[in-house]
């Protein structure tokens, strides 16, 4: 059967579109007042039906009530102060009369308040940009002894304008000398300083009242859950365009997180892909156009100027500062990047394989190894009828073909892999099993869908190892599920992402078809990904059989790291019939062996103590304003940064690697090592 109607792509590019804290909004007066912004009636109508829609067909079925009020309230707070840079204690006082009653007056329409509390911020925000051109002194002493406090969470709102005062000029303070330490002229320094606050208030300034509207309405659809949103008709059309653009430029999604913007996802065969530096959840903070360009400090630019900053013409470069996925922005160390902007290369997202040869305990044997980068099928192709169409599936059988009868075993490498066609990882599963199902999709009503292999024949029935790290999602989480599931390959590796929802993007057109003005979209959750042994892979992914040490916890990186992502839950089972290869007395044997080794082998050893101290770093709190201990802070960082971007070589697929050995004369990718080690174990012990 055909599961296109869920495809997991859909997630992945949506997110390029999500608007961000702040966006852009009304024009500066002469005195730099803003005018008043409020609702129309149009988008009181607009609030209605996305409350309709979100009550009705969310997935999570979630009340709209008090409860929900107070997460609305809050996070709508936060998106616009989430450092406590603005608003004044006395603020929140007057706005907390909100705090239970946004529930009822979204089912009403009645959006007053949202835009009441978005006018008092763009005061506090004027007040603030008066304060650093006409207030502030930027002749500051960089020998004194401060701190400046980076963790909003041990911060609270402060009481009077005095307060605020001295929180930003520590503030300013500290970016004034992360400048001095890149030898700026004191002169220099100020200018760089004014114009980033210049250019973050000429968007303030173009704020409108559909901008406000997006903001709030998004903050609503993201109190369900992570992957739910709201998009206004000018945001939707501006993905229409860029997504007819996409092919060239970096090969990444954007989206944003506060005034960062953040990478929503690394399209498989883009220049971002190929420069191996570049993952899911970093944040850029600067863009230099060329090999030598100045760097321009993107921080709370629209999510379209940063996306026309980094897109260029083919063959050009760009440079881009990044803080890592999980590293704080306020302790982090940015990471300097060039890239050559070019087209995707399609090529690149197609399966490559390599035979290697291992000697374990005195016998020696072929190993076949597949990477998958991602889970691709060229629907425009097979629709018009084309008999080569490419997929991944086939690719993967075409390897098959050339391979099975060669090696004595196969390593299926799913690392990094972000998913792609739901339909190929039911079609790739059945390449390694009889007939069955393959994954179960639940949706909000309780109806249960299932992706079913129908083809008999199996196409590799010998030794098979799969491996996983925490950037395999979606269709990957499917098809290693199912391998574990029917027990026929041995998982290794890290926990899987956990994403195991499924979203449909939803005109408001359609409901108010009378209307004259184009209505937006809403995206949310409709169903969710089960196992054929009832487990959901949302929020907990595909635990592996064999676990390799990660740096990666559940609060860090993942699913399980959003808050409000939906949690796991279990159904019943499919109707199924294991294969049995792989039995619990078999795992529990490649398990003792595995945990030997973790301790006796050099390469496991070395990857464990990496792992161990990177776990370890504790984010700071504060900074230090003074200029010899923050050199120190920086320095310790720059370790910590290097000794991650190490780590990250040794736990990721990188096919550079594959052909690189140690002196003794064993693959150095330490999770490609170990996989084969168990897969050579397997072999040995007589399964498959």
């Amino acid at each position: 059967m055909t599961l296109l109607n869920y495809n997991n792509t859909t997630m992945r590019n949506i997110l390029l579109i999500i608007s961000f804290v702040l966006l852009g909004l009304t024009s500066f007066a002469q005195n730099d007042k803003f005018a008043k912004l409020s609702p129309t009636q149009d988008q009181s109508m607009e609030a209605r039906l996305v409350a309709g829609l979100l009550t009705q067909y969310h997935y999570q079925k979630t009340p709209i009530d008090d409860k929900l009020s107070t997460i609305i309230y809050d996070e709508y707070l936060s998106s616009l102060d989430v450092n406590k840079h603005y608003f004044l204690k006395e603020d929140l006082e007057g706005f907390g009369k909100y705090r239970e009653r946004l529930d009822d007056h979204i089912k009403l329409g009645y959006l007053l308040p949202p835009y009441e509390v978005f006018n008092v911020f763009r005061e506090r925000f004027s007040d603030r940009m008066n304060f650093i051109e006409n207030e502030l002194s930027y002749d500051f002493d960089y020998n004194k002894e401060e701190y400046l406090t980076i963790d909003p969470d041990s911060l609270d709102h402060v009481e009077s304008r005095a307060e605020l005062n001295e929180r930003w000029r520590k503030l300013i303070k500290s970016q004034a000398l992360d400048y001095k330490l890149d030898d700026k002229a004191d002169t220099t320094i100020e200018r760089l300083i004014k114009e980033r606050y210049a250019r973050l208030k000429q968007t303030i300034a173009e704020y409108e009242s559909r901008d406000v509207f997006q903001l709030y309405m998004n903050t609503f659809a993201e109190s369900f859950d992570p992957h739910s949103s709201y998009f206004s008709p000018i945001t939707s059309e501006n993905f229409k365009i860029r997504m007819s653009q996409s092919l060239e430029g970096i090969g990444a999604t954007l989206t944003t997180d506060g005034s960062y913007t953040r990478v929503a996802s690394v399209v498989p065969g883009g220049p971002a892909f190929e420069s191996k530096m570049v993952n899911t959840d970093d944040r850029i903070l600067a863009v230099a156009q060329g090999t030598d360009g100045d760097y321009v400090d993107i921080t709370g630019w629209r999510l379209d100027d940063v996306v026309q900053k980094i897109r260029g013409p083919k063959g050009t470069t760009v440079r881009l500062k990044i803080i890592e996925a999980g590293t704080p922005i306020s302790t982090g160390v940015p990471q300097e990047i060039t890239i050559v902007r070019d087209k995707i290369k399609l090529d690149n997202q197609v399966p490559y394989a390599e035979v290697k040869k291992v000697y374990r305990e005195g016998n020696q044997y072929k190993i076949g190894i597949i990477t998958i980068p991602s889970f691709y099928l060229n629907f425009e192709a097979m629709r018009n009828g084309e008999e080569d169409y490419g997929s991944t599936t086939r690719d993967v059988k075409a390897i098959l073909d050339t391979i099975k009868n060669q090696v004595d075993g196969i390593v299926v490498d799913l690392r990094s892999n972000g998913g792609g066609s739901l339909q190929e990882a039911i079609d790739l599963s059945g390449l390694f099993i009889e007939e069955g199902p393959i994954v179960q999709i639940r949706d909000s009503d309780g109806s249960i869908e299932l992706g079913e292999d129908e083809d008999k024949s199996v196409y590799y029935d010998g030794p098979l190892t799969i491996l996983t790290n925490r950037f395999s999602a979606s269709a990957s989480e499917i098809f290693s599920g199912a391998i574990q599931d029917y027990k026929r390959g041995v998982v290794i590796g890290e926990n899987t992402f956990g994403k195991g929802t499924v979203q449909n993007l939803i005109s408001l057109n359609q409901f108010v078809p009378k209307v004259q003005d184009t209505l937006g979209q809403v995206k949310l959750t409709l169903a969710k990904y089960y196992r054929v042994n009832g487990s959901s892979t949302q929020h907990k992914g595909v635990r592996p059989d064999i676990k390799m040490p990660s740096p990666y916890t559940a609060k860090t990186f993942g699913e399980s790291s959003y808050e409000r992502a939906l949690e796991w839950d279990q159904i019943e089972s499919s109707e199924f019939e294991p294969s049995n290869y792989i039995d619990d007395k078999t795992l529990a044997k490649l398990n003792e062996k595995h945990e030997k080794r973790l301790n006796e082998e050099q390469y496991l050893r070395s990857l464990k103590n990496d792992v161990d101290e990177a776990i370890n770093q504790q984010s700071l709190s504060r900074v230090s304003l003074n200029i010899d201990i923050r050199k120190a802070e920086n320095e310790k960082a720059m370790d910590r940064r290097n000794a991650a971007n190490e780590l990250k070589e040794k736990i990721s697929a990188d096919p550079e690697l594959i052909n690189k050995i140690n002196t003794d004369g064993e693959i150095k990718d330490p999770y490609l090592r170990e996989g084969i080690v168990v897969l050579a174990d397997l072999i040995a012990m007589g399964i498959g």
